[in-house]
C-alpha cells in the first residue's frame, strides 16, 4: 500500500485542525498606520480605495475598486533593491518563489519593549535564545515579537513619536550586522512600521537593518500581527507580496502554519 504524499498529509492536517493557519497580516485600509519621514523626504501613500461600480448603473451586477497604496504600506515585504546597499539586487518580482515559504524562529521581547519602547535586541539576546531553542533556521525568518501589534489601530500610538522622533523597539546596529552577515536566516520580520528601531536614524550606519540585511540579499517583513500565536520554533511562514516589476517591496498577505497537538 502506497504511503500518503506529503501534500496529502498537509491537506489532511489543515482539514483536521492539527495544522493551524495563523494570519500575520494587518488588514489594509485608510486607517492603517504608515511611516512618516521628516521633510524634505518624500512620503508614502496612505491606502485608498476608489469605487468603480457597486451594483449600479456603472456596473449593475458587480462591485469593484481601484486602489492606491505605497509599496511599504501595512504588512509588507522589503526587497533588497529597496535600499541603496541592495540597489543592484532583486526587485520584489524577482524574489524566488521558493524563498517565500520558510521556517520561522520567534523571539519574544514583548516584556522588555513594554518597559522600554526603545529596547534594542543585541547579539547576546539571540545567542541566549539559541542556547534554549537551538540554532536559527537556515534559510528561515527571524521574527521579532515585541507586542507592538497591539498599537496598530492608532497611527499615533504605533509610531510613538515625539520631538526627538519615533520610539519603537528593534535591533542594535551590531545585531543587525550579525543577522545580515553571520546568521543563516533569509530575513527579519517585525511588528513595527519598519524593520529598524524607531531611533535608527541616528545609528551608525543609519537604519542598519535596511542597510545590512538588504545589502546582503536578505528580506524584511513588517507590521506583522499575531506573533504571540506562534511557538518559538516550528512554524512555517508563507509570505505573499505582490510581484510588482521593478518594485522595491509590496503589501503582502503573510500566513503561518503551526502544528497543534
Amino acid at each position: 500500500m502506497s504511503q500518503p504524499s506529503v501534500l496529502a498529509a498537509l491537506l489532511s492536517g489543515l482539514r483536521s485542525g492539527s495544522i493551524e493557519v495563523v494570519d500575520l497580516t494587518q488588514p489594509l485600509s485608510s486607517t492603517t498606520p504608515v511611516i512618516q519621514l521628516p521633510p524634505p523626504f518624500g512620503q508614502t501613500q496612505v491606502f485608498e480605495l476608489e469605487e468603480i461600480s457597486r451594483y449600479d448603473d456603472r456596473g449593475p451586477a458587480w462591485y469593484w475598486n481601484n486602489f492606491r497604496s505605497g509599496e511599504h504600506t501595512g504588512t509588507h515585504f522589503d526587497a533588497p533593491v529597496h535600499w541603496v546597499t541592495g540597489k543592484d539586487l532583486a526587485d520584489v518580482a524577482s524574489v524566488p518563489a521558493s524563498r517565500l515559504i520558510a521556517p520561522a524562529a520567534v523571539l519574544d521581547f514583548s516584556e522588555q519593549a513594554a518597559k522600554d519602547p526603545d529596547f534594542l535586541v543585541e547579539v547576546d539576546h539571540i545567542k541566549a535564545w539559541e542556547a534554549e531553542h537551538g540554532p536559527l533556521p537556515d534559510g528561515g525568518w527571524l521574527l521579532l515579537r515585541t507586542g507592538w501589534d497591539a498599537r496598530s489601530g492608532s497611527q499615533e500610538e504605533f509610531l510613538n513619536a515625539d520631538e526627538n522622533g519615533p520610539h519603537t523597539p528593534g535591533l542594535s546596529p551590531e545585531c543587525a550586522r550579525w543577522v545580515a552577515e553571520e546568521s543563516p536566516v533569509l530575513g527579519l520580520g517585525t511588528e513595527t512600521v519598519g524593520t529598524d528601531a524607531g531611533r535608527a536614524h541616528s545609528f551608525d550606519p543609519a537604519f542598519p537593518c535596511h542597510s545590512y540585511l538588504l545589502g546582503a540579499d536578505k528580506y524584511g517583513l513588517t507590521q506583522l500581527q499575531n506573533l504571540a500565536a506562534l511557538p518559538p520554533t516550528g512554524a512555517v511562514v508563507l509570505a505573499g507580496p505582490l510581484p510588482i516589476v521593478t518594485g522595491s517591496g509590496a503589501p503582502a498577505r503573510v500566513l503561518a502554519l503551526v502544528e497543534r497537538s
